[in-house]
């Protein structure tokens, strides 16, 4: 079913099937997961197979599956691809996770093509483009704020996606090509090296040092929680946690966190409505500072702010939890921030040195010190204590491993079920149980069976709603109190629960018959006709078109001018290697747009390039201050050049650099 304008949609992340089993269990309405090839998270794929068995419990609670077929690929692939795509289809999957446009020119299922973030979608005008050539579903840039989003929401009808939760890429994505330039993995086909989460030292355009060993490219966390209700208004429906790479825990944790705000974002809201089935609760309350991460940022969406970055390094700080008191030889002692606060064995604790750098501290013991009170423990390190650098009384230390909330989440955590109503009702044989779903669907089940007349008429009622009530392990349960239950019956009856029992099975088996049968996958939207014009004309390496389909398509959308993907490498002098919104100038300060204004500082601060050198690698920072976009600067090593992918998979992709004479 495609999602209508009312409906909210919880996109979350899966590295498995068993991963994205739990995260229909906790509350998403969607699923986006790897296949066996073309994702664009090379380490995260999974069997058709695998894929099939996903779909079929994500389609009992009317949640849908998404397959990642987003990397960009090359002439000898698009076969393949095409093969895999049917493969999917008839696995069940809702929809295909698309980059490559030359995807469109090849005999693709009827199955909804979505436009990836690799696809890089920051104006409406690319948005309308990608509607009108039938992609249903587009996830839109991180960098956009509010008023960007609703700008594109009202030149298009297809659903707008927006990633509110996980690990910011620093880059407008699809516009980071350093991985490929220094080391032949290309981001764009799913093997980023992450040059981004390096130190660099950076120095201005005379060597001065303006900062040393930050991580100048490594931003903070995506968190928009504080948003929601904002992203709503300004139009998107999709909301989409990031994290094809994360463990069990992380994927429980946060899809409940934010099914919890979507809850409670649609009863304020009753013109909305969840995009799947039946109601989630849980074991624990959902936190997500309790999961890796480098801090939290809300990015762009409220505006441009000056603390996104994790400069100081991209590992999880954790949260402060105390103080360093003692250090003995083999131990150190910590005093709690709340005295309530439990130290465990196997919790992760960790600090910053005086160089700022994190020290992680892996406890092996946790025991209170006696005769100190609460809030006082002592902790035994794994690790012999002359590695501990820099670690001294009055120390803060932060905790980021909790032993006991990771025995949480390794248990059954959730709990979702579709509400019914119940219809017992006497037959001239005996007795028919029918069940109806929220979503209309219905089954009844009937058995030939002797009819008791009840002595205790009222003690009767009361175990027959009883036992109709009891739906068990299944993924129903009564819709409300017991006036959810009809019973129509000639005259009070006695009904043992050795006959409800096998009653309730056979409807329950019914029911889950008619929800898969009555499931009905998404459309594929037709591409307008005649073609739509590209908004350019010209397209440099930017627009990553790596195989002959991909400049076939283009073409015939009216472009004259198509360069080859980076990943051709026919760009071997220096280009941009990245494009960001995010601005190293503007984080330290040195922005002339934020020297306006300042007395006895305006017009001497200029948007004057900087280097970036992280050893023998040197990348050149130039800024681009109209709108306000950072490019890092470099060439590709000649390494690389000479592990050419031309020479691996015979012939070169070669388009016109010029315009052609007409």
């Amino acid at each position: 079913m495609s999602l209508l304008a009312h409906q909210l949609e919880l996109l979350s992340p899966a590295r498995d099937a068993d991963i994205g089993i739990e995260a229909v269990n906790h509350g998403a309405d969607a699923i986006y997961i790897g296949g066996p090839s073309f994702g664009a998270r090379s380490s995260a794929d999974n069997s058709v197979t695998e894929i099939r068995r996903l779909v079929r419990h994500a389609h009992r609670f009317n949640s849908r599956v998404f397959v990642t077929m987003n990397t960009i690929l090359r002439d000898d692939e698009l076969e393949p691809s095409r093969k895999l795509a049917w493969q999917l289809y008839d696995a069940g999957v809702d929809a295909l996770i698309i980059q490559d446009m030359g995807l469109l020119q090849i005999d693709l299922p009827p199955i909804q093509l979505h436009a990836s973030t690799q696809t890089d979608i920051r104006t409406p005008e690319k948005a309308r483009f990608l509607q009108d050539v039938g992609l249903s579903q587009i996830v839109l840039a991180r960098e956009l704020d509010l008023q960007q989003i609703k700008d594109i929401r009202q030149q298009t009808d297809c659903t707008l996606e927006f990633f509110v939760h996980g690990a910011l890429c620093v880059a407008y994505s699809g516009q980071c090509y350093i991985s490929h330039a220094h080391t032949g993995r290309s981001a764009n086909r799913g093997d980023c090296s992450q040059a981004c989460r390096l130190p660099y030292q950076v120095t201005d355009a005379a060597g001065r040092f303006v900062a040393h060993d930050k991580h100048v490219l490594s931003m903070k966390d995506n968190n928009q929680s504080a948003n929601m209700a904002a992203l709503v208004d300004a139009g998107v429906r999709s909301f989409k946690i990031e994290g094809r790479y994360k463990d069990m825990g992380y994927v429980k944790n946060i899809t409940a966190h934010y099914r919890k705000l979507l809850d409670e974002l649609l009863e304020q809201r009753p013109e909305l409505a969840r995009a799947s089935s039946g109601n989630t609760t849980f074991t624990f309350t959902p936190d997500p500072d309790q999961n890796f991460n480098r801090e939290f940022t809300d990015y762009f969406v409220q505006g441009r702010k000056e603390d996104i970055g994790a400069f100081d390094t991209p590992k999880n700080p954790g949260q402060a939890i105390g103080f360093v008191t003692r250090v003995g030889p083999d131990w150190v002692e910590l005093e709690t921030n709340d005295a309530q606060t439990i130290l465990h064995n196997g919790d992760g604790l960790c600090y910053y040195d005086l160089q700022k750098e994190l020290v992680g501290m892996a406890i092996n013991r946790a025991e209170p010190v006696s005769n100190a009170g609460l809030g006082h423990w002592r902790v035994f390190p794994k690790d012999p204590m002359h590695g501990f650098k820099d670690l001294r009384k009055g120390l803060e230390v932060n905790r980021n491993r909790d032993t006991t909330w990771v025995r949480v989440l390794d248990k059954k955590s959730s709990d979702r079920r579709i509400g019914v109503w119940v219809n017992f009702d006497e037959t001239p044989q005996g007795f028919a149980l029918t069940l109806t779903d929220e979503d209309g669907n219905t089954a009844t089940a009937q058995m030939p069976a002797a009819k008791e007349v009840a002595d205790d008429a009222a003690q009767a009622e009361f175990r027959l709603r009883e036992n109709l009530a009891k739906f068990g392990a299944t993924v129903f349960e009564l819709a409300g109190d017991q006036s959810s239950i009809t019973l129509n019956l000639a005259q009070p009856r006695f009904v043992p629960a050795s006959l409800i029992n096998p009653l309730r099975r056979e409807a329950v088996e019914l029911l889950e018959a008619a929800r898969l049968a009555a499931y009905t996958r998404p459309t594929r939207a037709a591409a307008v006709q005649p073609p739509v014009p590209y908004p350019e004309d010209s397209l440099s390496y930017l627009a990553n078109v790596y195989n002959a389909k991909a400049h076939d398509f283009y073409a015939q959308h009216g472009v004259k001018v198509i360069a080859a993907a980076y990943e051709s490498q026919e760009e071997e002098g220096e280009v941009s290697l990245m494009i960001t919104k995010h601005c190293v100038r503007f984080s330290m300060s040195l922005c002339p747009k934020q020297a306006k204004g300042v007395t006895g500082v305006q017009g001497t601060v200029k948007a004057e390039p900087l280097m970036l050198i992280n050893g023998k690698d040197k990348l050149t920072l130039r800024f681009d201050c109209k709108p306000c976009e950072m490019h890092v600067v470099g060439t590709i090593r000649k390494s690389v050049l000479q592990s050419s992918p031309r020479s691996a998979h015979g012939t070169p992709v070669q388009f016109y650099r010029t315009r052609p004479q007409t």
